[in-house]
């Protein structure tokens, strides 16, 4: 008859966990540190996509349970005139705030990388706009597109001769009146990203490029920019997918009339939470979250794939 010591091995013969290797004991420790984030993870994240995908296909609302419709919200979003001026909108925003935005942060962090008097201050100062919040950001910026003498930018324009401008209020200006707000938030999240890129470039190559007699343009050219390929690819891809989302900036600034004039400021996010929480048809804005998410995915991806190395 065999004796069982307290850890429930039998005497004379090692455990279970006694038989496994170091490298097995390893993975299975960090499985079990692994455990409870990777379940709130999958409770928080993919539960609630997955759901989004069924209830696109139903005519959920808050009044009463979801009944399966299949795609008819899928049709109906295809014949609703709205719903693609809206998307037009969500990529005019992806189309001129991501290469505007990235173009204006790297210029500026590299100059800003040479300057030396209080280069501390003036990081800093770059880098407000980023811990803003969206409602303060958007009454300052409708002040400053308010008409005159309110407004400070057509003040100016008055005060040189020119013609005050509606901006938010035309249908023609107010996208690009609330992309300007959207670019300037992010300039400073950029810019010290840009910076940390440069940083990480050895000094070296700088002075083996001028060595051999390189211009500052060809070293740019040559050095700069190959070595920020890293760092330009993640912001691309996040600026990508900070334009698709935006909401909380044309919401500040189009408080009065949300979406401004025959929604000509209106992104796809701001359609799904009209859609969600004022016509309380979770079904359709189910389905409009899920074209949004496939954008979102696609975008993403064909970036990756045509910003990858190579070889």
């Amino acid at each position: 008859m065999s004796v069982t010591d307290p850890n429930g091995a039998a005497e004379g013969r090692p455990g279970l966990w006694n038989r496994l290797g170091i490298r097995t004991k390893h993975v299975l420790w960090a499985w079990a540190f692994l455990a409870i984030p990777v379940l709130f993870y999958v409770v928080i994240r993919f539960y609630p996509t997955f759901d989004a995908f069924w209830l696109s296909l139903t005519d959920g609302n808050i009044r009463r349970g979801p009944s399966f419709i299949g795609l008819e919200n899928y049709a109906r979003m295809y014949a609703d005139p709205v719903f693609w001026k809206v998307f037009g909108n969500t990529f005019l925003y992806l189309l001129i705030g991501t290469p505007v935005s990235l173009v204006i942060s790297f210029t500026i962090a590299y100059y800003l990388d040479r300057v030396r008097f209080m280069h501390g201050l003036i990081r800093a100062l770059y880098f407000l706009p980023y811990l803003t919040t969206a409602a303060a950001m958007g009454w300052v910026w409708r002040f400053l597109y308010q008409p005159v003498p309110i407004g400070m930018i057509n003040s100016f324009l008055t005060s040189i001769g020119l013609e005050q401008q509606p901006f938010l209020r035309s249908t023609d200006q107010a996208l690009m009146a609330a992309t300007i707000p959207a670019i300037w938030a992010g300039l400073g999240f950029q810019i010290i990203i840009f910076m940390a890129g440069l940083r990480a470039i050895p000094s070296s190559f700088y002075e083996a490029a001028r060595i051999d007699g390189l211009g500052e343009w060809a070293i740019l050219r040559k050095i700069t920019l190959p070595l920020l390929k890293p760092t330009t690819i993640f912001l691309v891809v996040l600026s990508s997918i900070g334009f698709l989302r935006i909401f909380d900036q044309v919401q500040s600034l189009t408080a009065n009339d949300p979406g401004g004039p025959l929604n000509a400021t209106k992104p796809l996010v701001m359609l799904i939470y009209q859609t969600a929480f004022s016509s309380f048809r979770m079904g359709y804005a189910s389905a409009q979250t899920v074209i949004l998410f496939l954008v979102l995915l696609l975008i993403s991806l064909l970036q990756l794939w045509l910003l990858r190395d190579k070889k």
